[in-house]
């Protein structure tokens, strides 16, 4: 799949956001767990530290975690919910080691606003494309953790956040070996 590389980055963030909340211990708890996460995912612009800018951006995880289990129009909905709500206004800009890629924003928006434009944004694109079916939740019985597939033949089924993939794979050898055992006794 084809997309641009600023909409790549976008959708990587937000699935990774989404994904803070699956995890044993949630991944954004505290102020600190906060700057990690946006440190690792090079988020710029201002900052209050305050447990409200922490209260948005968790509140936000959710609004983006209902996109994954949208239809296409009420992933529209919600698309178009937040654009208008933040008044974006795209724009192209250059900074800091990214070249040329879009904002919609500025950068003293809220953190919260800033991250669900640009997410937003992200999702225009993959809507626009009709590309929704590759935003999944993790095909693992026991994991709730949304995933993007953007394989070529569309067949990602499992999560980056663990070892979903290996532990259903070890499950399904485990099950045949026993059928076979049981056929053959």
């Amino acid at each position: 799949m084809s997309f641009a590389p600023d909409t790549l980055v976008a959708l990587a963030s937000v699935v990774n956001l989404v994904n803070t909340a699956e995890t044993d211990v949630d991944g954004l708890l505290t102020g600190a767990d906060l700057d990690e996460f946006l440190a690792r995912e090079q988020f710029t612009g201002s900052r209050t530290h305050s447990a409200g800018e922490l209260r948005a951006v968790r509140q936000l995880r959710a609004t983006l975690r209902s996109i994954w289990l949208a239809d296409e129009d009420a992933a529209v909905a919600t698309v178009n919910n937040i654009l208008r709500n933040a008044r974006a206004l795209p724009q192209l800009v250059k900074h800091d080691h990214w070249d040329y890629h879009l904002h919609a924003t500025t950068p003293e928006a809220p953190l919260a606003e800033r991250m669900a434009v640009e997410a937003a944004m992200a999702f225009v694109d993959v809507l626009r494309s009709g590309e929704l079916e590759r935003l999944r939740v993790c095909a693992a019985d026991d994991c709730g953790a949304v995933v993007l597939d953007l394989s070529r033949n569309r067949s990602k089924m499992y999560c980056d956040t663990g070892n979903c993939a290996n532990r259903e794979h070890v499950r399904a050898y485990r099950r045949r070996r026993a059928r076979a055992a049981g056929t053959d006794g």
